[in-house]
């Protein structure tokens, strides 16, 4: 097995994975007929987008031109509290214009690389990244994918939605920041990395040159082409960056979308939450934060469509659910792997889950 890159051969001891596939094997065992409806759940454009995006940001990492970036921010930066706002500030930023996955892929290496030479804790900047995403992402149809369904779903214009989501879009920003001032120091800097780091240009120019036309492919709904694309050209110039990207990641994917859309499709779940009273605002809205909590908020949004019309409800109450369990969100997911530390999944539900409970009672009270 050692042919098998590094991310398939941890898979063994990747606990979300073995839940994930043990939940699997459950689904098989007692309802076999459905096996072959399987790929049918896996939402493949968001996998072949996801892939895309692990093998160009895996090419800049390699590049190099992180380490450089880093050093440039550090130097301009005068204390890791100052770093902190600046970074999470900029990934809620980029999250409400390139959606909240993209984002996570620009920053959270950028981050890696920056605490490498300064020693600042990565493991809670990278959180705060993640708590960034999910709060800036809130605020556009194009911030997240529950966002573009439910405005897809609905036609209820750009602006339209953007003025539904302001007012809790910037309570909930306001309030991240304030946490993040308080929970980084205003200690000054310290680079505690003197070499020189070289950028292979021809890498990141490769990847530069492909990043653009990939994200406009996937945005026309061409991700197939735009992947195989990505992957000719590293295949055949540098086969090293294929092998190197999170491919445990991609399958714990597929997982998750098998079982949380084959959990959200059984019946007994299905008349429960047709028996909550989801007419009444303030109980749609708490489905909403908590169905996300179980079955991620992508899901929840598409489930809970078919028994509302009221989209501004449903998309504060999967939007609030994105905070929490690391479930409710695949950007969750996405930061706590490309960070790449077992114990920083107890430490993002010590920081996310009091942050999901405030930000819930802000939620409720601004239907």
């Amino acid at each position: 097995m050692t042919w098998l890159p590094d991310s398939l051969r941890n898979l063994r001891r990747d606990v979300l994975f073995l839940v994930l596939l043990a939940a699997a094997v459950a689904f098989a065992v007692a309802q076999p007929s459905r096996i072959a409806s399987w790929p049918g759940l896996v939402d493949w454009p968001t996998i072949a987008t996801l892939t895309g995006l692990l093998i160009l940001t895996k090419a800049v990492e390699h590049s190099g031109a992180l380490n450089v970036a880093g050093r440039w921010l550090i130097d301009r930066t005068a204390t890791r509290r100052i770093a902190a706002l600046g970074l999470v500030a900029l990934t809620a930023l980029l999250s409400m214009l390139l959606t909240n996955d993209v984002s996570l892929f620009v920053m959270v290496p950028l981050t890696l690389s920056m605490c490498r030479i300064a020693r600042m804790p990565a493991t809670r900047l990278v959180i705060f990244e993640a708590l960034a995403v999910n709060a800036g992402s809130m605020l556009t149809p194009i911030g997240n994918p529950q966002n573009l369904f439910l405005w897809q779903q609905w036609g209820n214009g750009f602006g339209g939605f953007v003025l539904a989501m302001l007012p809790l879009v910037v309570i909930v920003l306001v309030l991240l920041l304030a946490v993040t001032a308080m929970a980084f120091p205003a200690e000054p800097l310290e680079v505690h990395d003197g070499t020189e780091h070289a950028v292979e240009r021809g890498l990141l120019v490769t990847a530069a040159v492909l990043y653009l036309p990939f994200l406009v492919l996937a945005d026309l709904h061409h991700e197939l082409w735009a992947l195989l694309g990505v992957l000719a050209v590293f295949l055949v110039f540098r086969r090293r960056v294929v092998a190197a990207i999170d491919w445990g990641l991609l399958l714990t994917f597929v997982l998750m979308f098998i079982d949380l859309r084959m959990l959200a499709g059984l019946e007994t779940i299905r008349s429960f939450i047709g028996g909550l009273g989801l007419d009444i605002p303030s109980h749609l809205y708490v489905t909403g934060a908590l169905a996300s909590q179980l079955v991620s908020n992508v899901p929840a949004a598409i489930l809970l469509a078919e028994y509302s019309h009221d989209w501004r409800t449903i998309a504060f109450g999967v939007n609030v659910g994105g905070f929490g369990f690391v479930l409710g969100s695949l950007a969750n997911l996405i930061a706590l792997r490309l960070l790449g530390e077992r114990k920083a999944w107890v430490t993002f539900h010590l920081w996310s889950t009091p942050f999901f409970i405030v930000v819930g009672l802000i939620g409720w009270a601004l239907l």
